[in-house]
């Protein structure tokens, strides 16, 4: 494991409209031994009154589903791209489409890694997993103030 890997429990939003799909991945991320608080959104708009509240934890990675009703994952994308206090947490995109237009919109407009949900669930949970990896594998642990 990452030594740079938080020694905490680290907050997870999900953006995902699908509650099968949520529950899947929630299911994935909270194995493996590693503490995890989870948040679900079920679309950008409601992620973004998340985010911009004060009393809400600041998530330590986003998992975001591209097609979702109100406020897609795209434009959520554009949106956490300009803003410069929520620019700086971790995006991975897991959507189904694989186009290669949406590849390369999403990592133009904030994402750090894009997974593409496989409709096999063994498949599918290695993807979820690789998720995990992805933020213990990037994570830095704040410096403690004394």
């Amino acid at each position: 494991m990452n030594s740079l890997a938080p020694r905490h429990a680290y907050h997870v939003l999900l953006v995902e409209d699908d509650p099968a799909d949520a529950l899947l991945v929630e299911e994935a991320l909270t194995g493996r031994g590693i503490e995890r608080e989870i948040t679900r959104a079920d679309d950008g708009i409601e992620a973004l009154d998340h985010l911009r509240n004060p009393d809400n934890p600041r998530p330590d990675l986003i998992v975001l589903d591209l097609n979702m009703p109100r406020m897609n994952g795209r434009e959520l994308l554009g949106v956490l791209k300009e803003d410069g206090d929520l620019r700086t947490i971790p995006v991975v995109v897991l959507t189904t489409s694989a186009t290669p237009a949406d590849v390369s919109s999403a990592y133009e407009r904030h994402a750090n890694a894009y997974v593409t949900k496989p409709v096999n669930l063994d498949d599918f949970l290695e993807s979820v997993r690789s998720i995990d990896q992805f933020f213990l594998e990037t994570a830095t642990v704040p410096r403690q103030e004394d």
